[in-house]
């Protein structure tokens, strides 16, 4: 079984003042121009995972998820009638459906931490458990894949 851990990280990661940190990015920086590439969208990391969840029916799934307060960012068939590959997202935090055989295993299990568990609790009708880590609840979206939703305990 594939499992997978969603984090949002507020800010950049800095590399530290040594030559492949701070000191270097800005000599490279001042080397070369600041010129915005196109294909990144306002706000994005250079740098991220997203995890691959295995669907038979995109649309159905999208109105699944957006009960958790994901929304469809866009997707791609090949051609009418071939498979679907979707990207959702929940501010920061993405996944991408897909009907394609092969994408990824059915069952997947997927970690969302949240702000509030509690909300999600009652959306999906099921109690809140609690752990040393976290007050969690997990669900199954219609193709079988599982959401461990989670806020952290403090």
């Amino acid at each position: 079984m594939d499992t997978y851990l969603l984090r949002t990280v507020d800010g950049a990661v800095d590399g530290g003042s040594g030559p492949s940190g701070t000191a270097a990015a800005a000599r490279s920086s001042a080397l070369t121009p600041s010129v915005p590439d196109p294909a990144r969208r306002a706000g994005e990391g250079d740098e991220e995972a997203v995890p691959v969840l295995r669907v038979a029916d995109a649309d159905a799934a999208v109105a699944w998820y957006r009960r958790l307060g994901f929304v469809k960012r866009w997707g791609h068939r090949f051609e009418p009638g071939l498979p679907a590959f979707v990207e959702i997202a929940r501010g920061p935090v993405k996944l991408f459906l897909s009907e394609h055989v092969g994408d990824a295993r059915p069952g997947t299990l997927v970690y969302l931490r949240v702000r509030d568990v509690d909300a999600v609790a009652e959306e999906f009708g099921v109690p809140v458990t609690t752990a040393p880590w976290a007050r969690e609840v997990e669900l199954r979206d219609p193709d079988g894949n599982r959401l461990r939703v989670g806020t952290p305990a403090e």
